[in-house]
Protein backbone atom coordinates (compact mmCIF):
# COMPACT_ATOMS: atom_id res chain seq x y z
CA UNK A 1 0.00 0.00 0.00
CA UNK A 2 3.01 2.27 -0.45
CA UNK A 3 1.26 4.14 -3.28
CA UNK A 4 -1.22 5.65 -0.79
CA UNK A 5 -0.44 8.74 1.30
CA UNK A 6 1.30 8.40 4.65
CA UNK A 7 -1.19 9.14 7.42
CA UNK A 8 0.86 8.49 10.56
CA UNK A 9 4.61 8.25 10.92
CA UNK A 10 6.70 7.67 14.04
CA UNK A 11 10.45 8.11 13.73
CA UNK A 12 13.22 6.98 16.07
CA UNK A 13 11.14 7.14 19.24
CA UNK A 14 12.97 6.97 22.52
CA UNK A 15 10.48 6.93 25.39
CA UNK A 16 9.81 5.47 28.80
CA UNK A 17 7.68 5.77 31.89
CA UNK A 18 10.43 6.76 34.34
CA UNK A 19 13.25 9.30 33.94
CA UNK A 20 16.39 7.63 32.67
CA UNK A 21 14.66 4.33 31.90
CA UNK A 22 13.99 3.90 28.18
CA UNK A 23 11.52 1.26 26.97
CA UNK A 24 11.58 2.40 23.34
CA UNK A 25 15.07 2.66 21.87
CA UNK A 26 14.52 4.13 18.42
CA UNK A 27 11.26 2.45 17.35
CA UNK A 28 9.65 3.62 14.10
CA UNK A 29 6.56 2.85 12.06
CA UNK A 30 4.65 4.14 9.06
CA UNK A 31 0.89 3.89 8.53
CA UNK A 32 -0.58 4.65 5.09
CA UNK A 33 -4.18 5.69 4.57
CA UNK A 34 -6.52 2.69 4.52
CA UNK A 35 -3.88 0.37 5.94
CA UNK A 36 -3.83 -2.02 8.89
CA UNK A 37 -0.41 -2.08 10.55
CA UNK A 38 0.43 -4.83 13.02
CA UNK A 39 3.06 -4.58 15.75
CA UNK A 40 4.33 -7.88 17.12
CA UNK A 41 7.27 -9.07 19.17
CA UNK A 42 8.20 -10.94 22.35
CA UNK A 43 6.95 -10.01 25.80
CA UNK A 44 8.69 -6.89 27.05
CA UNK A 45 9.63 -5.72 23.56
CA UNK A 46 7.88 -2.36 24.02
CA UNK A 47 4.81 -3.01 21.87
CA UNK A 48 2.21 -1.55 24.22
CA UNK A 49 4.60 1.25 25.18
CA UNK A 50 4.85 2.19 21.51
CA UNK A 51 1.10 2.48 21.03
CA UNK A 52 0.71 4.38 24.30
CA UNK A 53 3.48 6.73 23.16
CA UNK A 54 1.63 7.36 19.90
CA UNK A 55 -1.40 8.35 21.99
CA UNK A 56 0.55 10.71 24.22
CA UNK A 57 0.45 8.53 27.34
CA UNK A 58 4.22 7.97 27.62
CA UNK A 59 6.78 10.82 27.60
CA UNK A 60 8.87 11.09 24.42
CA UNK A 61 12.54 11.84 25.04
CA UNK A 62 13.47 12.07 21.38
CA UNK A 63 12.01 11.23 17.98
CA UNK A 64 8.75 12.39 16.43
CA UNK A 65 5.16 11.43 15.65
CA UNK A 66 3.54 13.06 12.61
CA UNK A 67 -0.15 12.77 11.72
CA UNK A 68 -1.22 13.81 8.23
CA UNK A 69 1.78 16.16 7.96
CA UNK A 70 1.32 17.71 11.44
CA UNK A 71 3.76 17.08 14.30
CA UNK A 72 1.72 15.62 17.17
CA UNK A 73 4.62 14.42 19.33
CA UNK A 74 3.63 14.39 23.00
CA UNK A 75 0.25 16.03 22.49
CA UNK A 76 -2.26 15.16 25.21
CA UNK A 77 -4.73 12.35 24.56
CA UNK A 78 -7.76 14.66 24.32
CA UNK A 79 -5.95 16.76 21.71
CA UNK A 80 -5.20 13.65 19.68
CA UNK A 81 -8.84 12.58 19.82
CA UNK A 82 -9.81 16.00 18.46
CA UNK A 83 -7.37 15.43 15.59
CA UNK A 84 -8.90 12.09 14.67
CA UNK A 85 -6.99 9.49 16.69
CA UNK A 86 -8.94 6.81 18.56
CA UNK A 87 -7.42 4.51 21.18
CA UNK A 88 -8.60 1.25 22.76
CA UNK A 89 -6.54 0.17 25.80
CA UNK A 90 -5.89 -3.45 26.60
CA UNK A 91 -7.68 -3.51 29.96
CA UNK A 92 -10.41 -1.53 31.68
CA UNK A 93 -11.66 -0.41 28.30
CA UNK A 94 -15.40 -0.27 29.09
CA UNK A 95 -17.55 1.18 31.85
CA UNK A 96 -19.06 -2.06 33.20
CA UNK A 97 -21.88 -0.41 35.19
CA UNK A 98 -23.09 1.54 32.14
CA UNK A 99 -25.19 0.20 29.28
CA UNK A 100 -23.77 -0.25 25.80
CA UNK A 101 -25.55 2.91 24.70
CA UNK A 102 -24.17 4.87 27.65
CA UNK A 103 -20.66 3.62 26.88
CA UNK A 104 -21.02 4.85 23.32
CA UNK A 105 -22.32 8.19 24.54
CA UNK A 106 -19.15 8.54 26.59
CA UNK A 107 -17.21 8.24 23.36
CA UNK A 108 -18.73 11.42 21.99
CA UNK A 109 -19.59 13.37 25.15
CA UNK A 110 -17.77 16.46 23.82
CA UNK A 111 -20.07 16.58 20.77
CA UNK A 112 -23.39 15.06 21.93
CA UNK A 113 -25.36 16.48 18.99
CA UNK A 114 -23.64 13.92 16.75
CA UNK A 115 -24.65 10.95 18.89
CA UNK A 116 -27.48 9.65 16.70
CA UNK A 117 -25.45 10.00 13.51
CA UNK A 118 -22.42 8.24 14.96
CA UNK A 119 -24.47 5.63 16.84
CA UNK A 120 -26.11 4.63 13.56
CA UNK A 121 -22.71 4.39 11.84
CA UNK A 122 -21.09 2.36 14.62
CA UNK A 123 -24.01 -0.04 15.06
CA UNK A 124 -24.10 -0.61 11.31
CA UNK A 125 -20.54 -1.89 11.73
CA UNK A 126 -21.27 -3.73 15.00
CA UNK A 127 -24.99 -4.69 14.91
CA UNK A 128 -24.78 -6.36 18.33
CA UNK A 129 -24.22 -2.96 19.94
CA UNK A 130 -27.52 -1.72 18.60
CA UNK A 131 -29.43 -4.92 19.34
CA UNK A 132 -28.27 -4.92 22.97
CA UNK A 133 -27.94 -1.18 23.54
CA UNK A 134 -29.72 -1.31 26.92
CA UNK A 135 -27.60 -4.17 28.31
CA UNK A 136 -24.92 -3.35 30.86
CA UNK A 137 -21.39 -3.75 29.50
CA UNK A 138 -20.30 -5.68 32.58
CA UNK A 139 -22.67 -8.52 31.65
CA UNK A 140 -21.16 -9.04 28.19
CA UNK A 141 -18.60 -11.61 27.11
CA UNK A 142 -14.99 -10.57 26.67
CA UNK A 143 -15.35 -10.40 22.90
CA UNK A 144 -18.51 -8.32 23.16
CA UNK A 145 -16.85 -5.92 25.59
CA UNK A 146 -14.01 -5.50 23.11
CA UNK A 147 -16.57 -4.51 20.47
CA UNK A 148 -18.05 -1.96 22.88
CA UNK A 149 -14.57 -0.52 23.45
CA UNK A 150 -13.87 -0.30 19.73
CA UNK A 151 -17.32 1.14 19.09
CA UNK A 152 -16.79 3.85 21.70
CA UNK A 153 -13.46 4.82 20.13
CA UNK A 154 -15.13 4.96 16.70
CA UNK A 155 -17.86 7.33 17.90
CA UNK A 156 -15.59 10.31 17.17
CA UNK A 157 -15.18 9.14 13.54
CA UNK A 158 -11.37 8.85 13.80
CA UNK A 159 -9.04 8.52 10.84
CA UNK A 160 -6.65 6.35 12.91
CA UNK A 161 -7.58 3.68 15.44
CA UNK A 162 -4.91 2.45 17.88
CA UNK A 163 -5.60 -1.00 19.38
CA UNK A 164 -3.60 -2.40 22.29
CA UNK A 165 -3.78 -6.23 22.44
CA UNK A 166 -7.43 -6.53 21.32
CA UNK A 167 -7.45 -10.33 21.66
CA UNK A 168 -5.91 -10.46 25.15
CA UNK A 169 -7.73 -12.84 27.48
CA UNK A 170 -10.30 -13.92 24.89
CA UNK A 171 -11.25 -17.45 23.90
CA UNK A 172 -10.15 -18.57 20.41
CA UNK A 173 -13.72 -18.12 19.10
CA UNK A 174 -13.93 -14.60 20.49
CA UNK A 175 -10.48 -13.82 19.14
CA UNK A 176 -11.60 -14.78 15.65
CA UNK A 177 -14.68 -12.57 16.00
CA UNK A 178 -12.64 -9.58 17.15
CA UNK A 179 -10.10 -9.97 14.34
CA UNK A 180 -12.94 -10.16 11.82
CA UNK A 181 -14.43 -6.95 13.20
CA UNK A 182 -11.05 -5.21 13.06
CA UNK A 183 -10.78 -6.13 9.39
CA UNK A 184 -14.25 -4.65 8.86
CA UNK A 185 -13.20 -1.43 10.60
CA UNK A 186 -10.37 -1.12 8.10
CA UNK A 187 -12.72 -1.85 5.22
CA UNK A 188 -14.95 0.98 6.50
CA UNK A 189 -12.08 3.42 5.86
CA UNK A 190 -10.40 3.67 9.25
CA UNK A 191 -6.62 3.14 9.28
CA UNK A 192 -5.55 0.85 12.11
CA UNK A 193 -2.41 0.31 14.19
CA UNK A 194 -2.72 -2.87 16.24
CA UNK A 195 -0.39 -4.23 18.89
CA UNK A 196 -1.04 -7.94 19.23
CA UNK A 197 0.49 -10.84 21.13
CA UNK A 198 -1.19 -13.38 18.81
CA UNK A 199 1.40 -12.79 16.13
CA UNK A 200 0.12 -15.29 13.58
CA UNK A 201 -3.43 -13.98 13.48
CA UNK A 202 -2.16 -10.42 13.45
CA UNK A 203 0.07 -11.08 10.43
CA UNK A 204 -2.79 -12.79 8.60
CA UNK A 205 -4.83 -9.56 8.51
CA UNK A 206 -2.08 -6.92 8.59
CA UNK A 207 -1.11 -5.11 5.39
CA UNK A 208 2.23 -4.14 6.92
CA UNK A 209 3.82 -5.32 10.15
CA UNK A 210 6.70 -4.32 12.36
CA UNK A 211 8.51 -6.65 14.74
CA UNK A 212 9.82 -4.95 17.87
CA UNK A 213 12.57 -6.37 20.05
CA UNK A 214 14.07 -4.54 23.01
CA UNK A 215 12.31 -1.34 22.02
CA UNK A 216 13.60 -1.13 18.46
CA UNK A 217 12.61 -2.43 15.02
CA UNK A 218 13.89 -5.93 14.34
CA UNK A 219 11.96 -6.75 11.13
CA UNK A 220 9.33 -5.15 8.90
CA UNK A 221 7.40 -6.07 5.78
CA UNK A 222 3.98 -7.14 4.63
CA UNK A 223 2.05 -9.35 7.01
CA UNK A 224 2.26 -12.32 4.65
CA UNK A 225 5.99 -11.85 4.02
CA UNK A 226 6.76 -11.83 7.73
CA UNK A 227 4.50 -14.83 8.25
CA UNK A 228 6.77 -16.76 5.87
CA UNK A 229 10.10 -15.19 6.88
CA UNK A 230 12.33 -17.96 8.32
CA UNK A 231 13.97 -15.59 10.81
CA UNK A 232 10.63 -14.29 12.09
CA UNK A 233 9.23 -17.82 12.31
CA UNK A 234 12.23 -19.07 14.25
CA UNK A 235 12.44 -16.19 16.70
CA UNK A 236 8.87 -14.99 17.14
CA UNK A 237 6.29 -17.38 15.68
CA UNK A 238 7.54 -20.93 16.16
CA UNK A 239 7.45 -23.85 13.78
CA UNK A 240 3.63 -24.03 13.69
CA UNK A 241 3.64 -20.88 11.54
CA UNK A 242 4.92 -22.98 8.64
CA UNK A 243 1.56 -24.75 8.54
CA UNK A 244 -0.43 -21.53 7.93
Amino acid sequence: MTDTPVLLEAKDLIAGYLPGVDILNGASLTLHQGELVGIIGPNGAGKSTLIKTLFGLVPVRSGSVVLDGEDITSLAAHELVARGVGYVPQTRNVFPSLTIEENLRMGIFLDPKRFTERFDAVTALFPMLGDRRKDRAGLLSGGQRQMVAMGRALMTDPSVLLLDEPSAGLSPINQDEVFARIAEVKQAGVSVVMVEQNARKCLLIADTAFVLDQGRNAHSGTGRDLLNDPAVIELYLGTLARDL
